[in-house]
């Protein structure tokens, strides 16, 4: 089976929904003259990211009721997409979100696990943690969804890989960072080495969306991703322009590289699981995280 991915690397405004709602709906229309199938938009695609005490009124919720998710979830229905927004639940805590809608229902929603407080970051002042891992099934397959510093820690894609997952969509508002000897900014290499080590190591499909942009003094840099399960590049899109970037994988090269390369076979899961046990509580004491004899 072949998959047509489109990565919507878009320049959200910031804490203007409804014009961002217009962007995606014009993507949308874009993605499908160019037949895509999957269409990724980056973090906080609906919102922008450094929201701050924004946040609070820009929520939604995905929803048929809800007037940004109801022409979002219409529109999915002859292309899955992945969107990116602020969900408020029942209790008024607020969540960085990301929403699979395919078929005019929505299939998963993922909240950011894990959410960065430190140098120019201040997330965990205005929204709350995920506690949620989980894998979901598509018409394309088992996919997961991460939101950019959860796929930092090694964790997250890890538990996907183990639930089934064979796609990863990463979602970021990636600003950046300092310079390497290239020149090239240096976050965006980071990004790089660690997608494609994930690719490598997990034998699975790693498509990753970012923004571009400028807010606050941030600039998003884009550079938006696709690695194979060789860990080879699929697709590579410019650095910070606002584009629509369109490839097509092998869903049939899962069977390919896992015959050559079985590590899904061979992963010993019990062993970790009992391993874990004994770092978390077993013959020890975890200390800020980390086990200590």
């Amino acid at each position: 089976m072949k998959l047509t991915i489109g990565l919507a690397q878009i320049r959200p405004r910031l804490g203007d929904v409804q014009a961002n709602l217009e962007i995606h709906l014009d993507f949308i229309e874009r993605a499908r003259e160019r037949n895509v199938e999957l269409l990724c938009f980056p973090e906080l695609s609906l919102t922008g990211y450094n929201l701050q005490d924004l946040a609070y009124t820009v929520a939604a919720h995905p929803t048929p009721e809800d007037p940004v998710f109801r022409p979002l979830l219409e529109a999915s229905r002859d292309l899955d997409l992945l969107v990116g927004f602020v969900e408020e639940d029942r209790r008024h805590r607020f969540y960085i979100a990301a929403a699979y809608l395919a078929g005019g229902r929505v299939l998963h929603v993922h909240h950011k696990v894990y959410l960065p407080t430190y140098t120019f970051f201040d997330e965990g002042r205005f929204f709350a943690w995920g506690d949620s891992i989980r894998a979901f099934d598509t018409r394309f397959g088992r996919v997961g969804v991460l939101i950019c510093e959860d796929f930092w820690h090694a964790g997250p894609p890890y538990l996907l890989w183990l639930d089934g997952a064979d796609v990863l969509l990463l979602t970021s508002a990636s600003p950046g960072r300092g310079l390497d000897e290239h020149p090239r900014l240096g976050s965006s290499r980071w990004v790089e080495l660690v997608n494609q080590a994930y690719a490598s190591l997990f034998t699975n499909f790693v498509v990753h969306c970012n923004r571009v942009g400028f807010e606050d003094g941030l600039n998003f840099w884009g550079g938006s991703t696709i690695f194979d399960p060789d860990g080879e590049p699929v697709l590579k899109a410019p650095d910070f322009e606002e584009t629509l970037a369109v490839a097509t994988i092998d869903l049939d090269q899962l069977h390919r590289t896992r015959s050559r390369l079985p590590l899904l076979r061979d992963e010993r899961t019990a062993l970790m699981f009992r391993e874990l046990g004994r770092i978390t509580g077993g013959t020890g004491i975890v200390e800020d995280g980390l086990w200590t004899r």
